[in-house]
C-alpha cells in the first residue's frame, strides 16, 4: 500500500481531469483524517492500493472469472481470466471465443489497464466475444508447479518462450475449448505473445486447426534488425553466463514486488518530479511517441508491472538477434548435441504455421523491426493480412497503451476478425 501525504482532497478534485478520475477507479482510494491533534499533521492521507485485473474488471461492472491451476505437460500450473460477456450482451449465446496472450514481463492485466473505452478485452466483450486472458508460466498469476517452488528451486526457471509456446499455450487453449465447447478460438497476442504462438504453430502443428484466426500485434519472430538498445547490449554478451546471471539474475528477471509498485506510483504519478524519466525509460525500450502516451496512466501500468519472467526468455531473444535465426534455445554445443542431436539449435519451421495469421506492425517499433516482420510474413503459408499501423510514431507499447489505439488499430483488428466469424 502506497501513502501520499498531502492537503485535504475532495472527491470532485480527484475526478478531474478524466484520466486522473479513471486512475482512481483502478485503485482503492481512501481519505482519512489524521488522528493527531497536531495542526501540521491534520491533513488527510490518500491511500492508494494496488488492484489486479480481476478487481479492475469487477469495478467497471463487467463479469470476471478466475480459472486456476491449468496444468501443462511439464507440470506448471497456470491461471486464466475470463470476461464471458460485455455489459449489454449477457443473454447472448454461442459467443465466439477469443484468447488473449500478453508480452514479456506482462500479464493478463495489460488487456484491461486502459479502461472500458480503450482496453481490448472490454472492446471485444462489448462486441460479443467470450474473452479469455492467459498468463504465462513465471508471471504474477502463474508462479506454480506441481514439484518446484519458484522462490527456491532454480529448476522452476529453466524455460524460455519456447516452453510457453510448446506447453503453456496448448494447455490453456485446450482448457478454454473444453469449458466453452467450441472447436476453435481467435488468438490475439502482443509481442512475446506472438513469438510463443509462432513456436506453437511450428512445434505443435496440430494446434493450427484449433485457431480460427491469429492476430499478431507487434509480431516478433526474426530479431536480427531489432534496434532496442538493451537487447542489442544483451546480444553482445549472451554467451557469457557469468555476466548474464550477475546482470539479469540467475533465474528470474524483474519479479513483481511491492517495491516496484511503490517506486512506479511514487515516481510516475502526475506532478511527480520523475514522471518524465518514467516516460523516457518506456520510450527507450519501445520507441519514442510522447503524443500517444497518457502519462497519468503510468502509476496504473506500473502497479502490475513488471510481472516477472525467466532470465532465459530475454537470453533467447538475444540469441535471435545475434544469430539472425528464428530458432530454439541455444544451450551450447555439448548440450545442443545431447538435446537436439546437432551442435546448433533447430530453426522453427514457419511453413508449418498453417493457421491464418494477421500481422499488425509499425515503423517505430524498436522490438519488432519492419524488415524482420516482412521476412516472417514471406514465410507464413496462410497470411491473412500484413497491416502497417497508419501512424509513423506508433511504437511497441502503443499496441496496448496508445491514446488512439482503438481508432488506429483495434477497429481494424475487429474488422478482420469479422471476416472469420
Amino acid at each position: 500500500m502506497f501513502i501520499i501525504m498531502g492537503t485535504s482532497i475532495g472527491a470532485d478534485e480527484i475526478c478531474e481531469p478524466t484520466e486522473w478520475c479513471y486512475n482512481m477507479l483502478l485503485v482503492t482510494a481512501k481519505l482519512e483524517k489524521s488522528k493527531s491533534n497536531d495542526k501540521k499533521s491534520a491533513n488527510k492521507v490518500l491511500y492508494v492500493e494496488q488492484m489486479n485485473d480481476l478487481e479492475m474488471v469487477e469495478r467497471q461492472g463487467y463479469p470476471i472469472e478466475q480459472h486456476t491451476n491449468i496444468q501443462t505437460e511439464d507440470g506448471y500450473l497456470l491461471d486464466i481470466h475470463r470476461i464471458p460477456h460485455g455489459t449489454n450482451n449477457g443473454n447472448e449465446t454461442n459467443k465466439p471465443v477469443v484468447f488473449l496472450m500478453h508480452g514479456l514481463l506482462c500479464s493478463s492485466v495489460d488487456w484491461v489497464n486502459m479502461g472500458t473505452e480503450k482496453a481490448l478485452a472490454y472492446i471485444l466483450a462489448d462486441a460479443g466475444y467470450d474473452v479469455w486472458m492467459g498468463n504465462a508460466r513465471g508471471n504474477t498469476w502463474s508462479r506454480k508447479h506441481i514439484t518446484y517452488n519458484p522462490n527456491r528451486d532454480s529448476e522452476f526457471w529453466k524455460f524460455s518462450w519456447h516452453e510457453i509456446g510448446a506447453y503453456d499455450l496448448p494447455a490453456m487453449i485446450d482448457y478454454v475449448l473444453g469449458v466453452t465447447g467450441e472447436q476453435q478460438v481467435f488468438y490475439i497476442g502482443h509481442s512475446q505473445g506472438t513469438t510463443s504462438f509462432f513456436v506453437m504453430g511450428s512445434v505443435r502443428p496440430e494446434y493450427n486447426a484449433k485457431i480460427k484466426l491469429a492476430i499478431a500485434l507487434a509480431p516478433i519472430g526474426y530479431m536480427s534488425n531489432m534496434t532496442n538498445p538493451f537487447f542489442q547490449l544483451l546480444a553482445l554478451f549472451h554467451n557469457t553466463l557469468e555476466w548474464i546471471t550477475s546482470f539479469l539474475g540467475i533465474d528470474e528477471f524483474l519479479p513483481s514486488s511491492g517495491l516496484y509498485e511503490l517506486i512506479g506510483q511514487a515516481a510516475c504519478s502526475d506532478e511527480a518530479l520523475f514522471q518524465g524519466v518514467c516516460s523516457s525509460v518506456i520510450f527507450l525500450i519501445c520507441g519514442w511517441n510522447s503524443e500517444q502516451l497518457n502519462a497519468s496512466m503510468l502509476p496504473v501500468i506500473m502497479s502490475n508491472a513488471p510481472a516477472g519472467a525467466a532470465t532465459r526468455q530475454l537470453v533467447h531473444y538475444a540469441q535471435g538477434i545475434r544469430s539472425g535465426k528464428f530458432r530454439q534455445y541455444d544451450h551450447g554445443f555439448i548440450s545442443n548435441l545431447a538435446q537436439y542431436g546437432s551442435l546448433t539449435p533447430p530453426d522453427y519451421k514457419t511453413d508449418d504455421i498453417s493457421a491464418p495469421v494477421a500481422l499488425f506492425y509499425s515503423t517505430n517499433d524498436w522490438l519488432a523491426a519492419v524488415v524482420d516482420v516482412h521476412q516472417l510474413a514471406n514465410e507464413l503459408p496462410n497470411l491473412a493480412i500484413n497491416y502497417l499501423v497508419p501512424l509513423p510514431k506508433f511504437n511497441h507499447l502503443d499496441f496496448i497503451f496508445a491514446i488512439d489505439v482503438k481508432t488506429l488499430l483495434y477497429d481494424r483488428v475487429l474488422a478482420e476478425m469479422e471476416n472469420y466469424l
